[in-house]
């Protein structure tokens, strides 16, 4: 390691079950020492059962922070003192962030995505989009997107038991935001057509093109494409899914999901030092790890 660890070194981590095979240790511990942070970041396997006995150690052992992942992003809501209006929104956190011993949780995905489409040059602040899936990663976009300026989301589900229970969740993200949020049958395609027609930016949030459904599209054509509407899929393995080849042959600019993981760990990294990761010396190793 660059830095020796000291007794002043400060701990942050994962809490995620399983927490194992994530790519944040690599990410955050390269970053601390790029940046001269004196801490270092691991994974940890927590059970759910002691998860509130283990966010509590957050404040014990006075750490930055952490992460959180599956099974852990809404249960950890009742367990931090206050919330971003992303994460009160959404019900669901991400990263807890230690101040003096008062925890506040965020939810960076959103961001993430976000700062991604900005990086990739895809402008959609002001302007209609459509995302084909409403769970968690979804509903942390429409969020993030909501509150940051887009003036309208179309969101596209199967009509199945979640359905009904993330349409209220949408509406009052809606009206705390402003923003034009409409949810419609992934079925429904007269309304997917005339909603793509309309809009400036195609989102996927569903597992549609990740493995073993690489050789699937979540759109029921590939005439619903056109060269002037970007593309941007959260999968990120395989790099490029069917719905991504099929946008680039019709020549419009596809982004898959690796900047989104690596701009919401970014997100998170920031809100424990104030400092800007180095995401052009992250970038390569994240894509060599995801390669292995």
């Amino acid at each position: 390691m660059e830095n020796e660890i000291s007794g002043r070194t400060r701990l942050a981590g994962l809490f995620a079950l399983p927490a194992r095979h994530s790519f944040s240790p690599m990410m955050h511990t390269t970053a601390f020492q790029a940046t001269g942070v004196d801490a270092v970041y691991l994974s940890f396997d927590v059970q759910p059962e002691r998860l509130g006995e283990s966010i509590q150690a957050i404040r014990d052992l006075e750490m930055l922070g952490i992460n959180l992942s599956m099974p852990h992003k809404m249960e950890a809501v009742k367990y931090v003192d206050e919330l971003s209006q992303a994460a009160r929104l959404i019900g669901a956190i991400n990263t807890i962030v230690n101040q003096d011993g008062k925890l506040i949780g965020h939810i960076t995905d959103g961001i993430g995505c976000m700062e991604s489409l900005k990086q990739n040059g895809i402008e959609i602040i002001g302007k209609r989009m459509t995302i084909l899936g409403a769970g968690g990663a979804a509903t942390a976009i429409i969020t993030q997107a909501a509150i940051d300026g887009v003036e309208a989301i179309d969101v596209f589900n199967i009509k199945d038991d979640f359905y009904q229970k993330i349409e209220p969740k949408l509406a009052m993200i809606a009206e705390e935001t402003n923003c034009q949020i409409q949810l419609h049958d992934l079925t429904d395609e007269k309304q997917l057509a005339d909603s793509l027609a309309a809009s400036s930016l195609l989102i996927n949030a569903t597992n549609i093109g990740m493995a073993p459904k690489t050789d699937q599209m979540p759109l029921p054509n590939e005439g619903l494409l056109r060269k002037d509407l970007p593309v941007f899929d959260v999968i990120y393995h395989p790099g490029e899914t069917k719905l991504l080849k099929a946008a680039k042959a019709t020549g419009a600019k596809a982004v898959n999901g690796l900047d989104m993981l690596l701009y919401q760990g970014a997100a998170a990294f920031n809100l424990w030092t104030g400092k800007e990761m180095p995401v052009e010396q992250i970038q390569p190793l994240l894509e060599k790890e995801i390669k292995k």
